[in-house]
């Protein structure tokens, strides 16, 4: 049975996906449907966190709004909705979740860049 469920979760794997790292500053395309419509909606942000692995693999970005308020949103990274992810920069981290990044405002919240 764990192979029928392995194989149909291969199905779904996107191939194309960058390689994407805690501290990366990303855009995530997301199609949103309203009504009849879709459009595509950007939500760029730093990744703070990476969970589960195959095709269950999640990632948590976050952005600073309008007005200072942080917005984080989780995407499933090889879910139907989610047409491309783009990454724009590296950062320098030395943790596996930047859940700290949540109490910093201003310059506090900022991360070093990495060029590679």
């Amino acid at each position: 049975m764990s192979y029928l469920i392995q194989s149909l979760e291969n199905e779904h794997v996107k191939e194309e996906l960058p390689e994407i790292r805690i501290g990366d500053i990303v855009k995530v395309h997301n199609r949103i449907v309203e009504g009849k419509s879709e459009r595509t909606q950007v939500f760029q942000g730093t990744v703070i966190a990476i969970k589960g692995q195959g095709p269950a693999t999640s990632i948590t970005v976050r952005k600073i709004g309008a007005h200072g308020i942080g917005v984080e949103r989780i995407f499933r990274v090889h879910a139907p909705r989610v047409e491309k992810i783009e990454v724009l920069r590296h950062s320098k981290v030395r943790r596996a979740k930047l859940y700290f990044l949540r109490d910093r405002v201003g310059k506090r919240a900022r991360l070093k860049q990495v060029r590679r």
